[in-house]
């Protein structure tokens, strides 16, 4: 096997404290050592030239495959959300989602909770699996009927199958838009309180408490949502969490005007929510970054706020507003990381988003300092959908390899 090394490269490795000059050595696919690596003769030297070097960043729960956002932003691995055209609730579509991205990034299908992903009768969890499904996910919407969580968190558990969770109770967020408050009021706009995430957080909670399932709830955005994670992990239970840059730096007074490219799901919460947002990051309490990327086209996106659908794209400035983070001194760049690689990879149940030997040579080439502006009309995306159209940014991949190939 070809045999690669990786010199002269800042190495921000998730298991570190800090980043550290190194190598990392790489053999046919996977990554043999890192640091000080005595590199054999017959080994290809490629020279990083300072930049930082990192795992490619695995994108925990995106709604569409996007090749030239996903290389623009440093994105190696994707876990597809179920909510698709078709929703993934059969072995067949599974297995052309694992599909989708070969040979320029891999793609981890989400398998549907329940039939068409609807709530009422549970999937074929197990056939899917074997079909390469790598987590269970309940979609866009909330699980009502607590027997079939029940029954979707046990069988799930007895698969090893984390289940991926949306945190919104149904009963008061089915017409609403926006977070109730000052400016869904003021702008007339249907709207639900804040609570209908601990509500649904809650429930779930109480049902993992019962099986001794593993959850991952994949945006959490309140302050009370926080709270009740925060408990169930110093109880010992299997929870996790995850958060999208948006609800980092965007209140609901994004939604002004009646913004469409702001009209998310969970919707953006206002501001005190969203301090809490930043401490649960700093303090350890998020598990996962993620882009949550969902392009959409002018006919979903220029309507009346309350016609128009909810999500944007994400995977581009994925990085870049992460990176922030770290500028702020939120969290160092390796415990960024952590949230963005090895984290995600944990939860799926891959091996890579590490630099630990036997781990996918998914790497990428960070320059964290590169000035860039975010331009919706420029994006590499299937369509520029973000609310941080025109912002000054820093921070992009300049190269990325996947399974020892740049690609």
């Amino acid at each position: 096997m070809s045999k690669i090394a990786i010199i002269n490269g800042k190495l921000a490795d998730p298991a570190g404290d800090a980043l550290t000059p190194g190598t990392v050595l790489i053999e046919g696919d996977r990554i043999v050592a890192t640091g000080t690596v005595d590199v054999p003769a017959d080994t290809q030297t490629i020279d990083a030239q300072g930049l930082v070097v990192a795992p490619g960043l695995i994108d925990l729960g995106v709604f569409a495959t996007d090749k030239p956002a996903f290389h623009f932003g440093g994105i190696t691995r994707a876990a597809l959300m179920p909510d698709q055209r078709a929703p993934l609730d059969e072995v067949g579509l599974i297995r052309e989602a694992t599909r989708a991205g070969k040979p320029d990034f891999w793609v981890h299908p989400i398998a549907a909770a329940t039939r068409g992903l609807k709530g009422t009768e549970m999937a074929e969890i197990g056939l899917m699996q074997m079909a390469g499904a790598k987590a269970v996910g309940t979609g866009r919407q909330w699980i009502a009927d607590s027997g079939v969580m029940l029954r979707v968190l046990a069988y799930a558990s007895g698969l090893g199958l984390t289940v991926i969770a949306h945190a919104e109770d149904g009963g008061l967020t089915a017409k609403a838009v926006a977070t109730s408050g000052e400016t869904a009021t003021r702008l007339g706009l249907p709207h639900a309180p804040a609570c209908a995430e601990a509500m649904a957080i809650a429930r779930d909670l109480m049902l993992v408490r019962q099986t001794g399932a593993a959850i991952h709830f994949r945006l959490v955005t309140t302050k009370a949502g926080f709270d009740l994670i925060r408990a169930a992990k110093a109880e010992g239970l299997k929870v996790t969490c995850g958060i999208s840059p948006a609800y980092l730096y965007l209140n609901d007074q994004a939604v002004t005007d009646f913004r469409t490219f702001a009209r998310l799901s969970p919707p953006l919460r206002d501001e005190r929510d969203r301090q809490a947002c930043l401490a649960a990051v700093a303090d350890g309490t998020v598990d996962v970054i993620t882009s949550s990327h969902d392009p959409r086209g002018p006919e979903d996106k220029r309507l009346p706020f309350a016609d128009a659908s909810p999500g944007m794209a994400g995977a581009e400035t994925l990085l870049a507003l992460s990176l922030n983070l770290v500028r702020d001194g939120q969290l160092s760049i390796n415990r960024l990381m952590t949230l963005l690689s090895a984290n995600p990879a944990k939860i799926l149940g891959v091996d890579a988003g590490s630099f630990a030997s036997g781990s996918a040579a998914d790497l990428i080439f960070i320059d964290p300092d590169a000035p860039w502006i975010v331009d919706s009309g420029k994006m590499a995306a299937a369509a520029g959908n973000t609310p941080f159209d025109r912002l000054p940014v820093q921070g992009r991949a300049r190269r990325i390899m996947k399974g020892g190939l740049f690609r």
